[in-house]
């Protein structure tokens, strides 16, 4: 019997100007990352674009979503967000402000 996976969405905020430079950073994620992040549990990682206003929604699946707190203790995490802070809204050690979304419906 497979696991279930919890869902996890949120919402982030993109500089205006910088969408396709945003595509174009994510379109080259590093195979390094993109195995930390499943190395981390994470799976079916989405990200979708407000174009009219910027706001960015994340969604992913993962088993345990503790396992989210501990991807800033990564060096390869960090730089991450410190070559994204320059086009996205960030907090002061460069991870995106990240506001989480609570599901209300979900039709599986």
């Amino acid at each position: 019997m497979e696991k279930e996976l919890l869902r996890v969405a949120f919402k982030m905020k993109l500089i205006k100007g910088f969408e396709a430079e945003y595509k174009k950073r994510h379109d080259e994620i590093s195979p390094e990352l993109q195995a930390l992040l499943k190395d981390s549990g994470i799976s079916e990682y989405a990200i979708f674009l407000e174009e009219e206003t910027g706001n960015l929604f994340g969604f992913l699946k993962i088993e345990h979503p503790i396992k989210l707190d501990t991807l800033p203790s990564y060096p390869l995490m960090q730089k991450w967000w410190l070559y994204m802070s320059d086009i996205m809204e960030t907090n002061p050690d460069h991870s995106p402000v990240s506001i989480p979304l609570k599901e209300v419906f979900y039709l599986p």
